[in-house]
């Protein structure tokens, strides 16, 4: 009888489920496609190395600092672009831009070998205007409570599932058919996604926030010296361990990036009346979360690309085994994502950020001191299994770290600003180890007695292994110490929040999770009309913008916790 009195399930409410999913699918295809990319040139570093006649790792790294430099340049632009003419416009702008430049790097030659690096810069400019807007239109649409920290995670997931699922694919195509075909079908997909962007992601877009007095506008002087800036900077250090520092134009040009950057900050503070970055309002604690973010992930940066030359070119083994080899990162990927939802509620997000750089500093340690002949389940997998820890607590941490020093108008550039130095220091983690590895694998050859310019990397012999070893343990420990300087920073911040909380700020904290866990309860339908009358400022992870904005009220951080 009481099987009989059951409510049957509302085919609406399925429905609207449904489209909720599909709708969260699409924009965190933007996340797995980003970091897909970004595999495509690590995952068959040999194969590439052997079409373009490659014989310094420094040329290799190229493909991939270059894609990563564009991304991490243009996110904040492109979050601004999108707040001015609609963040629904600029993201299926992006995929066709993306979609472009991924066919144009299919499409390359093996004399072309400066012209597909320069295409893969281009190809990265198409996730920086995508990653940005899908992160405000998820926090748009959903108001705060569980589906958004759910659709927050999922999106935070995507990210090393599309690195493990990227690199296996890349590899697969590879070695069956030809690297050129892993950017043309990466091409197709953003091409098929434009079309289902447009029709998956709900109307109106609203080209600025309802309680903004007037639009948003474009901050051309801080744009302009900031993207030069970054550019340069990055360009020098990792043009450095192909020519060397001695070369003029590498300085200048690095002295030139040096000082738009340092035009930038002026601009910011003195200038700009809608500055890109509001460095008048940033409070102690974005300093610290950035600076861990940019050690924590320059550190990865040098982990994902070493792991593959470690495995390829030294232990000899195949593309598609070494990415099979990777692919237990997607699966604690996921469990990690989820996790940073529970260790939100329960510790302080500057313990998280910590317990973060340890997880960078572990796994960049485990694979500094992994033996060549190891088996694979030493080392190498609890490396691969504990690595995505790092990247999907520290994003998180850093994002609730910078909403809550950011004035409350302001809280939208929290994410788009953390994956801006993510992005960025992984192009510049890259440069820094390429110099190191180089001048170690000199000292190393002039040990061994080896003379004259390095050989092709397809030519190989016990000595040029144990050289080449030497220059990749040395870019390992580079990693290691980055790791270790972002546990400092860390653990200084902690400390400083720890020790300069009062009795009433605990109090409030323990209402603010309350007010967490409340908020949580909500079930607000989905759809267009539900648009929370903000900009990208509920683009926040795992928090509120009324929790936010209650924390800046009392004046208390809720990085600080016990």
């Amino acid at each position: 009888m009481n099987s009989l009195n059951k409510t049957p399930p509302n085919p609406r409410s399925i429905r609207e489920r449904a489209n909720e999913i599909i709708f969260v699918l699409v924009l965190c295809l933007g996340q797995f496609l980003s970091l897909a990319g970004i595999m495509q040139t690590v995952s068959p570093v040999l194969i590439l190395a052997n079409y373009f006649d490659i014989h310094d790792y420094g040329s290799l790294s190229w493909f991939s600092a270059a894609y990563s430099l564009t991304v991490g340049t243009f996110i904040l632009p492109a979050g601004r672009v999108g707040d001015m003419y609609g963040h629904k416009r600029v993201l299926t702008a992006g995929w066709a831009w993306f979609a472009i430049w991924s066919f144009a790097c299919g499409f390359c030659s093996s004399k072309q070998l400066v012209l597909f690096s320069v295409f893969r810069a281009f190809q990265g400019i198409g996730p920086a205007l995508v990653i940005p807007n899908a992160i405000a239109i998820i926090g748009r649409t959903f108001p705060v409570g569980l589906k958004r920290n759910i659709a927050f995670a999922c999106f935070s997931a995507a990210g090393p599932t599309g690195a493990a699922l990227g690199a296996v694919m890349a590899a697969l195509v590879a070695e069956t058919i030809s690297w050129h075909w892993c950017f043309r079908l990466l091409g197709i997909s953003c091409a098929l996604l434009v079309p289902v962007s447009h029709w998956i992601i709900p109307n109106p877009d609203l080209p600025f926030p309802l309680d903004s007095e007037e639009p948003p506008q474009f901050d051309w002087p801080g744009a302009v010296t900031g993207m030069v800036g970054l550019v340069l900077v990055n360009f020098s250090l990792n043009q450095a361990p192909l020519i060397g520092w001695t070369e003029p134009y590498v300085l200048i040009l690095f002295a030139i990036g040096l000082s738009s950057l340092a035009a930038f900050a002026w601009v910011e503070f003195r200038v700009a009346a809608q500055p890109i970055i509001p460095m008048r309002g940033l409070q102690r604690s974005a300093a610290f979360a950035l600076a861990c973010v940019f050690a924590g992930w320059s550190s990865h940066g040098i982990w994902v690309y070493y792991f593959y030359i470690f495995l390829e070119h030294l232990r000899g083994q195949s593309a598609l085994i070494s990415s099979v080899e990777m692919t237990p990162a997607a699966v604690t990927g996921v469990c990690f994502a989820f996790l940073a939802v529970w260790l939100m509620r329960r510790v302080a997000v500057s313990c998280v950020m910590f317990f973060s750089m340890c997880f960078f500093a572990l796994g960049s340690l485990l694979m500094a001191t992994a033996p060549l002949r190891q088996t694979y389940w030493g080392q190498t997998f609890f490396a691969v299994a504990l690595i995505p820890g790092a990247m999907n607590l520290s994003f998180p941490a850093a994002t609730i770290l910078l909403s809550s020093a950011l004035p409350k108008e302001k809280q939208g550039i929290a994410a788009s600003l953390v994956a801006t130095v993510v992005n960025y220091s992984i192009s510049c983690g890259l440069g820094l180890a390429g110099s190191i590895h180089k001048q170690a694998a000199i000292y190393a050859a002039q040990e061994n007695g080896l003379q004259g310019d390095p050989p092709a990397l397809s030519v190989t012999n016990p000595q040029l292994v144990t050289v080449r070893l030497f220059g990749l343990r040395s870019a390992y420990w580079f990693s290691v110490a980055l790791g270790v300087l972002g546990m400092v920073i860390a653990a200084v911040f902690l400390l400083v929040q720890r020790f300069g909380a009062d009795e009433s700020g605990r109090t409030r904290r323990d209402e603010a999770r309350k007010s967490v866990a409340e908020s949580e309860k909500m079930d607000v339908e989905y759809g267009p009309k539900k648009l929370p009358k903000v900009s990208t400022s509920s683009t926040t992870f795992y928090i509120g913008d009324k929790i936010i904005e209650d924390m800046k009220q009392h004046k208390f951080s809720v990085t600080v916790g016990h």
